[in-house]
């Protein structure tokens, strides 16, 4: 019966903590927020079930890392400097149709990840992106450039037919200075093809970022910085 008694003791104490803190989404989640809720899952955890560590000293613990969060969150709600200590700053990983290879070292991103999120968000081909930014949360926000975003109702009044824009998909024949062959056949597209396409842009594949063709065989070329 013990067990049951520390459960609603630790369940109470957490739903006050929580309500307390305010409301979170997970993806929302900072990684100080997320070492934060470990830290008290655990200290919940461990009281709950380990009978040798005094109930008392659990809730303890509990209020004092629910103080804690608190505070930081009430310093970075006041201070942006302080928030960008804390909660780190956002960093642009795409802009002016180049790959910022400097913040992917820093977030531990490849381009084929970045590419992948922009998909995530509906966005299949890279000469639509404007700009890719990762949130101090860790999710990438991404913008599209003016004539992909998408129609609104004035638009559609206006002129449908002017504004709006198909999007293709895109094989992604050489990501990060490393051929895919499984995509260069999928693009019904050989070797010979390829080094004809890099001669006449007098590049090789290893300082290519990116390079993608469409169903139209248009060829986009990104270089390495």
């Amino acid at each position: 019966m013990e067990v049951v008694y520390r459960s609603i003791i630790i369940f109470i104490v957490l739903f006050i903590i929580m309500k307390f803190l305010g409301k979170k989404q997970i993806k929302q989640l900072t990684l100080y927020d997320y070492i934060i809720g470990i830290t008290i899952g655990s200290i919940a955890g461990d009281s709950i079930i380990d009978f040798n560590t005094p109930l008392l000293d659990g809730v303890i613990a509990l209020v004092i890392f629910g103080i804690i969060g608190y505070i930081s969150s009430y310093i970075t709600y006041q201070s942006h400097k302080t928030a960008e200590l804390i909660d780190g700053e956002p960093l642009v990983l795409f802009e002016n149709n180049q790959f910022i290879y400097e913040n992917l070292h820093k977030c531990k991103l490849s381009v084929a990840k970045v590419l992948e999120n922009c998909r995530l968000k509906g966005c299949f081909d890279i000469n639509d992106l404007e700009c890719a930014i990762q949130e101090p949360s860790g999710d990438i926000s991404i913008l599209l450039k003016g004539n992909s975003q998408p129609l609104t109702s004035k638009d559609i009044k206006e002129n449908i037919q002017k504004n709006s824009s198909k999007q293709s998909m895109n094989y992604l024949i050489i990501v990060d200075g490393t051929l895919d062959e499984e995509e260069l056949k999928r693009a019904k597209k050989n070797k010979n093809w390829l080094k004809t396409t890099l001669k006449k842009e007098n590049i090789s594949i290893e300082n290519i970022a990116l390079l993608t063709l469409d169903t139209s065989n248009k060829v986009t070329i990104i270089k390495q910085n």
